[in-house]
């Protein structure tokens, strides 16, 4: 697995890299060796947050934690991508290997399979209009996102609103 460490508002330390780089070889069983891990550590207030996304074949995981120490907050963050993997490794066995999901299940208490259920459907129409417009209309509506299509290139993008207040905007690839 070919790691990447960031380090935004902070230097980060040989020792902590090498944390890293130990903590999520133990991951390698679990992907491609053609398997990328990002690491983004975030310094603000006190807080250090730590953002890890791991991206094979098609798969996207990603767990972001919060801790007063770098350390702890990896440490929180890679467990608990861990855990996402081993809960959910029937609906990924074809994008990841399955006998080490399969020998890491039995070594920790067996979690339940959960089903997705769609309890609700609901229809509407995607109205055209500015990234402004929608961030507007979001709020008026007291939701975390908006979808509507861009008035300039008619695609179907989402506004959301982000936990540090901002907003951020998906747009999708072609």
């Amino acid at each position: 697995m070919k790691i990447t460490c960031t380090g935004r508002k902070v230097n980060l330390k040989e020792a902590f890299q090498q944390r890293v780089e130990t903590k999520l070889a133990k991951l390698d069983k679990f992907f491609s060796s053609e398997a990328q891990a990002q690491v983004t550590v975030t310094v603000e207030k006190g807080w250090q947050t730590v953002e890890l996304t791991v991206r094979d074949k098609g798969f996207v995981s990603r767990a972001e934690k919060s801790a007063d120490r770098m350390e702890d907050a990896f440490d929180a963050a890679a467990d608990l991508l861990t855990r996402r993997i081993v809960k959910n490794r029937k609906k990924l066995e074809n994008r990841i290997y399955q006998p080490a999901v399969e020998e890491f299940a039995y070594a920790e208490e067996e979690p339940e399979e959960e089903d997705y259920h769609v309890i609700r459907e609901k229809h509407f129409s995607v109205k055209p209009c500015t990234v402004d417009e929608a961030i507007l209309e979001m709020n008026l509506l007291g939701h975390a996102f908006y979808l509507f299509r861009d008035g300039d290139t008619g695609e179907v993008q989402v506004v959301y609103r982000r936990k540090d207040g901002t907003y951020g905007l998906l747009v999708p690839e072609r």
